[in-house]
């Protein structure tokens, strides 16, 4: 039986990392699995917690991309679901307003991406994990990750702009501010 401070420091673990955890995981899996991910995470912590290293969150991470990839094949079946679904809603995208095009391109941009860009990308833009954080995550090193996420980045761009074009000036603009996430 665990002793009451394991048990606080498991209700601080989780008080502290579970929404973070969960938005990490509803962006990859379906909304109606995701908290089914957070659980079965959070019960590997709880199993391990004398092992845990001191920062947390990068390892809760790398515990929930493990547990996500043992449940793909599944959800790949889904996710063709969700990308035909995304087509039919990006064909039928308004075309009134410069800011709605913006979404699209970026959209498209997005998918264009290989999974592994997309990630990489994520975990920084989304998750808002630092280089050294991320690379625990994806289990590599810093410098490894920094390359990954320089050349996600340079795809990005040219994802939105492969001719060179004054359209995507505002991502443009966006992507120089974001230079310091490799920033540890």
């Amino acid at each position: 039986m665990r002793r009451a401070e394991d048990a606080e420091r498991f209700r601080a673990l989780h008080r502290d990392t579970f929404a973070d955890l969960l938005r990490f995981v509803e962006r990859r899996v379906p909304p109606d699995e995701a908290e089914d991910v957070v659980s079965t995470v959070f019960m590997t912590a709880w199993r391990r917690l004398d092992e845990l290293p001191e920062d947390t969150r990068p390892w809760l991470f790398a515990v929930a991309r493990k547990t996500m990839a043992n449940q793909t094949r599944g959800w790949l079946r889904r996710r063709a679901l969700d990308v035909r679904l995304m087509r039919v809603e990006v064909q039928h995208a308004p075309d009134g307003a410069g800011a709605a095009a913006d979404r699209v391109d970026l959209a498209a941009a997005w998918r264009s991406l290989s999974a592994a860009d997309r990630e990489v990308l994520a975990l920084v833009a989304f998750d808002g994990l630092t280089a050294e954080q991320a690379a625990t995550v994806l289990g590599c090193r810093r410098s490894t990750f920094a390359m990954r996420l320089s050349r996600a980045r340079t795809r990005l761009q040219t994802a939105l702009d492969p001719g060179g074009t004054a359209s995507t000036a505002s991502f443009s603009s966006v992507f120089k501010e974001q230079q310091s996430w490799t920033n540890a």
